[in-house]
């Protein structure tokens, strides 16, 4: 059969395998890691970029590469606290699993995913995994709101389809910020000769220290962009989107290539461009599917951001985002 699905480990760590024999596609997921997509290889060659060392010291010190999970919210808060159904909600600091400047949610890391099922068949290969929220007191103490999230990876076509899924178990509606990090590289090309494709109409503001204002301009980045020269950390929203709805970003260069496409729920992205560094640890580009702008959450209780999407006691949010390699 072409597609396989495998549960394994690697150096001690688990670590699951989707296979597409014919298209030389292989996903490699870490469930003890936040649940992260680890590695992206189309021939052999790595479309997602990893910082360098062993797995096991991973697991020790974990470092952000490949595509982790961004939840309760993702990317930065203006301050240590959120506002949901018009209360202050301040984070706990001696818990010690909130940074000094909130970022990225508190699942980046976590060792709690449970995978649900594997499986492939002639239609691709497939993994769902489920996160139960309510059942950690260090989670709920932060974030209290009874909910869990399940992720579906899905390897079908050579491309990769991500599907998160939240439940709200709790009494009262909750606010959806959550998303993703995709570290995208395209291989054996220096990231000066790359271009990105970005699939939006507006820029979101930011102060100083990278905080959006709720001042929003027509897009004033080049587009398509040539990374030579670039440094962003910028929020985008009005995406374009295609017939499906789907808003279609990609990197390009010398005919190799990978795009990721969101689902009509991801209604901004930030791109993470950092200066070029000394060595190759940091020769990426970052597209963040995101369910809301960076502290969003937020800006909707300062009335500076009308699109926070809210799911009521008892509902599911649902969406996808896409990545399909190209040599």
């Amino acid at each position: 059969m072409n597609y396989a699905a495998e549960l394994t480990s690697e150096q001690g760590v688990p670590i699951i395998y989707l296979k597409d024999r014919d298209r030389a596609v292989e996903v490699s997921i870490l469930p003890s890691l936040g649940n992260r997509v680890y590695r992206m290889r189309k021939r052999g060659a790595d479309f997602l970029h990893y910082p360098p060392g062993e797995l096991p010291d991973h697991v020790k010190d974990p470092a952000l590469g490949g595509i982790p999970f961004l939840a309760p919210w993702a990317d930065i808060l203006d301050e240590r606290a959120f506002w949901a159904n018009g209360k202050r909600y301040r984070f706990n600091m001696e818990l010690g699993n909130v940074q000094p400047q909130p970022i990225h949610g508190l699942l980046t890391d976590s060792p709690f995913w449970q995978v649900m099922s594997l499986e492939a068949d002639p239609e691709g290969a497939r993994v769902t995994s489920r996160l139960e929220f309510w059942k950690h007191p260090d989670l709920i103490a932060q974030w209290p709101f009874a909910h869990e999230y399940e992720i579906t990876h899905r390897l079908a076509d050579g491309v990769l389809e991500v599907r998160a899924t939240i439940a709200n178990l709790s009494a009262q509606p909750m606010p959806v910020a959550v998303g993703f990090h995709p570290y995208l590289q395209i291989p054996g090309i220096a990231r000066e000769e790359w271009t990105a494709h970005l699939a939006a109409r507006v820029h979101v503001i930011a102060d100083a220290h990278q905080i959006p204002t709720g001042e929003m301009r027509p897009l004033d980045i080049p587009n398509p962009l040539p990374l030579r020269g670039w440094v962003l950390d910028d929020g985008l929203t009005d995406l374009e989107r295609d017939s499906n709805g789907r808003a279609r970003f990609a990197i390009e260069a010398q005919g190799r290539a990978i795009e990721i496409a969101f689902g009509p729920k991801y209604r901004a992205a930030t791109i993470y461009l950092p200066a070029p560094p000394p060595d190759e640890n940091a020769k990426f580009i970052c597209i963040e599917p995101l369910a809301a702008i960076i502290s969003g959450i937020n800006l909707a209780h300062q009335g500076k951001y009308r699109e926070l999407q809210i799911l009521p006691s008892g509902g599911e949010w649902s969406e996808s985002f896409w990545v399909a390699p190209r040599l």
